[in-house]
């Protein structure tokens, strides 16, 4: 589990204290999160049931009582007491340990599949609060840009060269981008909360955010053989263990089974008589077996062990072909995200020299507000496809790990 988390912390450019802030917020959310406890817990229950198990029948008892009691050479027979114990047949309680520790063993990969999604999805969270923190700030150089151009258009109306329109213009556009700014704010609070639940911690508290994330030069590679050994196929076989297991127990279930008991019974004396044996107790051990005639209960289960077995498989092989789509799906969209970023760059360079062009022609004495509102627009779309870019393809990474890092 820690290499898993080094590995996702590991795709992230940004200094060494960032990484080892989110290392411990990840280990945080493993040892708090309820939902791990639950299956944790779960495993817990499943274990403490071999101890269940491995037990014998009941020992049985009995007492009677004779109101008509009787007569035999020695004397009258007053009451009785037996007792008797069942032995299943050789191997049978260890077939029982054996079963329920496999179903124990299944239960266990549950927690597996849990941590892992609970990293994919702290480190998600993590992704979506940077991209819009990364957008507000976006947005505040961008209202900070309008002030400027507005300052600007102010002084072209004084001199003629602009009309109040412009101005308007200008501070309708700054209150559309404080309005999207404070929309994100409320949604970076959600997030935030979103986050400290998956912490199971209190809402309210803060998380340090790396300042700018940056998409690596060069992906890491990606075994595609590894997705055989993710944790939720490999629950499928232990569970197809467990029903091998389950029918195991119920061969030996089906054989005899042993009983070894003893029957006292109280014999007073015969009044008035001597002899030796007068009124002697009667001690009688017993031996009994108990053979299932009637076996169509155990065959019923061998057939349904082996439906439930290829059910299993079946169900493992579907759940493969839904990782593999999904896995080939994540890597594509990160491939996409690369491209769309190299656009997002090369489309922003070209807005910003369009935008110096605007600015130079201002200084000549012309400018058109309306073209400065096109640029300032289109340069905004470009920033936050970019910030979108980096984000998915970190989100995309950190999927993409969750299926075939080991």
């Amino acid at each position: 589990m820690k290499r898993i988390i080094y590995t996702l912390i590991g795709l992230l450019a940004f200094n060494v204290s960032n990484a080892q802030e989110l290392e411990t917020l990840i280990d945080e959310a493993l040892n708090n999160n309820p939902e791990i406890q639950k299956f944790e817990l779960q495993y817990s229950i499943a274990s403490e049931k071999v101890n269940e198990v491995n037990t014998l029948p009941n020992t049985e008892f009995g007492v009677g009582y004779f109101v008509s009691e009787p007569e035999t050479r020695t004397g009258a027979q007053r009451f009785k007491v037996s007792a008797k114990q069942m032995l299943p047949w050789f191997g049978t309680i260890t077939s029982r340990e054996n079963y329920v520790s496999s179903l124990a063993n299944s239960k266990y990969e549950d927690i597996v599949i849990a941590k892992r999604k609970l990293m994919a999805s702290v480190l998600q969270s993590y992704y979506n609060m940077y991209a819009n923190k990364a957008k507000q700030d976006v947005l505040v150089e961008n209202i900070k840009l309008l002030e400027t151009y507005e300052t600007l258009a102010l002084t072209s109306v004084e001199v003629g060269k602009a009309s109040a329109v412009d101005v308007l213009r200008l501070q309708m556009r700054q209150n559309e981008m404080q309005q999207l700014k404070d929309v994100l704010s409320q949604q970076f609070l959600a997030e935030q909360t979103n986050f400290n639940n998956l912490l199971n911690r209190g809402n309210n508290i803060a998380v340090n955010l790396v300042d700018s994330l940056m998409i690596p030069s060069k992906d890491f590679d990606v075994t595609i053989e590894n997705l055989a050994l993710h944790p939720e196929l490999l629950k499928y076989d232990k569970l197809y263990q467990s029903i091998e297991q389950s029918e195991l127990l119920n061969q030996k279930e089906s054989s005899p089974m042993i009983g070894f008991g003893l029957d006292y019974i109280n014999v007073a004396e015969r009044p008035n008589m001597d002899f030796s044996d007068n009124g002697k107790d009667i001690v009688m051990p017993m031996v009994s077996v108990s053979i299932p005639i009637f076996n169509k209960k155990y065959k019923s289960q061998t057939k349904q062990n082996e439906l439930q077995q290829q059910e299993i498989t079946a169900q493992k092989q579907e759940r493969l072909n839904s990782l593999e789509t999904l896995l080939d799906k994540a890597i594509n969209e990160r491939i996409s995200a690369r491209i769309s970023y190299a656009t997002q760059t090369k489309n922003l360079k070209q807005a910003k020299d369009a935008e110096d062009i605007l600015i130079k022609s201002y200084e000549t004495g012309t400018i058109d507000f309306n073209d400065v509102l096109d640029i300032q627009e289109l340069q905004l779309k470009f920033q936050m496809n970019q910030i979108e870019s980096v984000k998915t393809y970190y989100v995309q990474s950190t999927f993409i790990n969750y299926l075939t890092q080991q």
